[in-house]
């Protein structure tokens, strides 16, 4: 069976840490539609090169064209069994392109909604610090590094990103909540959508994911 799984939840609820987490357990590969953006503009691939021209004339990139992108990866052999989604759909026309997709491949997407309050997401997102070497995430209070300010894996030197301090946190949440609500009202329109409390404990948020996931009759 193929199982699609689309996280969504404003910054900082653990989509990310989740997303990783489950796509090790399930043995399917966890997309996030910034890494695949960068990748093909890297890699100067066809599709890569288009997205690239709208980059530099400021403009957005279509729908369209981003759908073409992330359709290029989820039909990877790879993704056979399945993938985890993370930062796709952004927007109602690139959702119902995914639709028609799964609707033809006869595969129903689980959404996954991690909540989390405002002031959590602060506390969360303004403690995290990320290696400057190999980019592995920490968080100053439930993941710090084992010597402060250095990476356990590589011994990098560890940064807080730019868009990580509080006042700019509290500008991507009104931008994230006012994004979200028509794909979110979209999802709940269709019963997709699985609300799930991302303020408890990592492993019981994990464990509650799974349980969805699992679930072929939910």
């Amino acid at each position: 069976m193929r199982r699609v799984i689309i996280f969504f939840g404003p910054p900082g609820a653990g989509k990310g840490t989740h997303a990783k987490e489950i796509s090790e357990e399930l043995k399917i590969p966890h997309i996030s539609t910034g890494d695949i953006f960068r990748d093909a503009v890297k890699n100067e691939t066809p599709l890569g090169k288009k997205v690239k021209e709208y980059l530099d004339s400021g403009k957005l990139v279509p729908d369209e064209l981003v759908w073409e992108v992330v359709k290029e990866r989820i039909t990877k052999e790879d993704c056979k069994d399945g993938f985890i989604l993370d930062g796709y759909p952004r927007t109602i026309k690139q959702a119902e392109l995914l639709d028609k997709y799964l609707e033809e491949e006869n595969v129903v997407p689980k959404i996954i909604y991690l909540k989390a309050s405002d002031e959590l997401v602060i506390k969360r997102l303004s403690s995290r610090r990320v290696c400057s070497v190999c980019g592995a995430i920490y968080n100053l209070i439930s993941m710090p590094p084992k010597v402060d300010g250095k990476c356990d894996i590589c011994g990098g030197a560890l940064y807080q990103r730019s868009d990580d301090t509080p006042e700019v946190i509290k500008q991507r949440l009104e931008t994230y909540y006012k994004e979200s609500k028509p794909l979110l009202d979209y999802y709940k329109a269709k019963g997709l959508i699985y609300e799930i409390d991302g303020e408890k404990e990592r492993e019981e948020v994990k464990n509650e994911i799974l349980k969805v996931v699992l679930n072929d009759r939910a």
